[in-house]
């Protein structure tokens, strides 16, 4: 059996501002919307990478707070190339940058941001010296 994430789904306070931070700051392309019977949005795919996709909801109301003790997701991560250079990409389209690039406990080297109702997003890149590379390199045996 082979099993891998397809997407993620979120839940946004105003979905059109959501899905242009989402498209148009950090660069994921729109895949497909889908309605409900009145005509509205009932939600919207965007492409993260090949056959991942996240999912994007209308109607939200009542925030999550998220703590060192919250149980369930906690934040997204991204993989990227270049932490760095992705990061001053994403800095110029106007996303704020929570904390800058820098190499992590694991030597991935990563940088923060977070959406529009305050999703926290990690972006990492993950050079061959990290746990993370290493632990692919060795699924991959």
């Amino acid at each position: 059996m082979s099993i891998t994430i397809g997407h993620v789904a979120l839940r946004a306070r105003d979905l059109e501002k959501t899905v242009a931070f989402y498209r148009d700051t950090l660069g994921f392309p729109e895949a497909f919307r889908m309605y409900d019977d009145a005509g509205n949005p009932n939600n919207v795919h965007l492409f993260v990478g090949v056959g991942q996709f996240l999912e994007l909801f209308p109607g939200g109301t009542v925030e999550r707070e998220i703590t060192g003790e919250t149980i369930g997701p906690v934040h997204l991560c991204f993989e990227v190339d270049d932490a760095v250079k992705a990061q001053e990409e994403i800095r110029s389209r106007g996303a704020p940058i929570d904390k800058e690039a820098a190499r992590g406990i694991s030597r991935c080297i990563n940088f923060w941001t977070h959406d529009p109702d305050g999703v926290r997003l990690e972006f990492a890149q993950l050079p061959p010296d990290s746990l993370q590379a290493a632990a692919i390199a060795r699924q991959q045996k």
